[in-house]
């Protein structure tokens, strides 16, 4: 059966009122700013008083079931993880500058304020948890690992080397902070170089020791605002910039939000869609013209 003018334009019509009846609500401008919640906790690592002494790394693996990772390329026999990867959640790593200065390093993930992780996972196997934390449900996962792809940090990871493999990262020891403990390696500092807390209150520490002492301190606490605000907070040696020490610099705007919202902007009041489903329409129209299927037949 042939196609008339008829129906075709009654098929650009139906297709028109179909976008232009699309909820407008979803569609009503740039999504509000997220923020942490009034409970939100952290962690505060101050690089100054960290002596690489690896205690957090150990008891993080400890608290969390994690095996040990002789696979390092310094071929050690023992458990010595040299980076994040899927036998370890939390790691220090030695900073060596041009200059000679060092500063040890504490990697984990940074529990963003606007997780850009959360933000890719199609079906929230990575979300905001209760007080803020980035929790993971491997019940959820499909291992597309775009949480991957998407974050800032480079802190996901993926077991590559198991039959059934997951994403490996660190979730704040929630299962301890849920019954009113705190997270393995803040337990485990000798130094306080990493303590945990309400997130307001280290801030106010962070910034504390910035004006208290600050000839120890580059002039900065990373992650105040930093990609949108992490609920890890970070102070350096002063002359060692966070990037030295492998903290990109993101400026304050969250990742997540500038691509939701070009996203919204995209289909703000569902032009984009009308304007397309009309070329389509008249596309068709001219193909149907063009082989003369309306000769002859209903007008």
């Amino acid at each position: 059966m042939s196609p008339t003018r008829r129906s075709v334009l009654k098929g650009i019509a139906s297709a028109a009122a179909l976008a232009a009846t699309g909820s407008p609500e979803a569609f009503a401008g740039p999504l509000p700013k997220k923020t942490s919640p009034s409970d939100a906790v952290g962690l505060l690592y101050d690089a100054t008083r960290c002596i690489g002494c690896q205690a957090c790394v150990v008891k993080c693996k400890e608290a969390n079931g994690m095996p040990p990772d002789t696979g390092t390329p310094r071929g050690a026999m023992y458990d010595a993880p040299d980076d994040l990867n899927s036998k370890t959640k939390n790691i220090i790593k030695l900073y060596k500058g041009e200059d000679g200065r060092t500063s040890f390093m504490k990697a984990q993930c940074m529990h963003c304020v606007d997780p850009a992780c959360a933000s890719v996972c199609m079906i929230s196997a990575l979300y905001k948890g209760p007080r803020g934390i980035v929790a993971y449900d491997p019940g959820k996962c499909v291992g597309c690992r775009y949480c991957q792809t998407a974050c800032p940090f480079n802190v996901p990871k993926y077991e590559w080397n198991t039959a059934f493999p997951k994403i490996v990262k660190c979730e704040m020891c929630r299962h301890l902070v849920e019954k009113g403990g705190i997270p393995a390696c803040a337990a485990a500092c000798p130094r306080e170089a990493v303590i945990f807390g309400g997130l307001e209150t280290l801030r106010a520490d962070a910034k504390g020791r910035l004006a208290g002492e600050p000839k120890r301190y580059f002039p900065k606490v990373y992650g105040e605002t930093d990609g949108g605000g992490t609920q890890v907070l970070y102070l350096s040696a002063a002359g060692i910039p966070f990037e030295k020490l492998g903290l990109p610099d993101l400026g304050n705007e969250s990742g997540p939000a500038l691509s939701e919202n070009l996203s919204h902007a995209v289909y703000q009041g569902f032009i984009a869609p009308i304007a397309l489903y009309a070329v389509l329409g008249f596309a068709v129209y001219r193909s149907w013209r063009s082989q003369g299927l309306g000769k002859g037949g209903e007008e």
